[in-house]
């Protein structure tokens, strides 16, 4: 296991990204988050990336499993440091933005950010 939390929240527009298909992602960030991130963002507890991450690795939030298919160059950082990166339900070997860890998969609900459930990285 390279990472695992528990989502402890979400913000009020947490989800609105999720909604345009041609944004589909989500931001999580460690449950410290300032009001202003939290507001947009999946809370979970503070945890510790204990391996690089890899193109190919499993991330699993709740009951759904993601291959990552890319990796920008800001990711890892923010997510070792501050528990916080954008994930992307879109797949492709190109990352949006720098902190972003593109995802492939079966389509992202929120019903699986629900409080309780856990992100996992292996």
């Amino acid at each position: 296991m390279k990472y695992e939390v528990d989502i402890v929240g979400a913000g009020s527009e947490a989800f609105f990204f999720l909604e345009e298909t041609d944004m589909n992602f989500i931001i999580i960030f460690n449950e410290n988050a300032p009001p202003e991130l939290a507001e947009i963002s999946v809370l979970h507890t503070i945890g510790e990336l204990k391996e690089s991450l890899q193109v190919g690795d499993t991330v699993a939030i709740g009951n759904k499993k993601y291959k990552i298919s890319a990796i920008g160059s800001e990711a890892e950082h923010t997510l070792r440091t501050l528990g916080h990166c954008t994930l992307g339900f879109n797949g492709g070997s190109e990352p949006e933005r720098p902190g972003y860890i593109m995802l492939e998969g079966e389509p992202f609900t929120k019903e699986e950010a629900a409080v309780g459930n856990k992100i996992t990285i292996y």
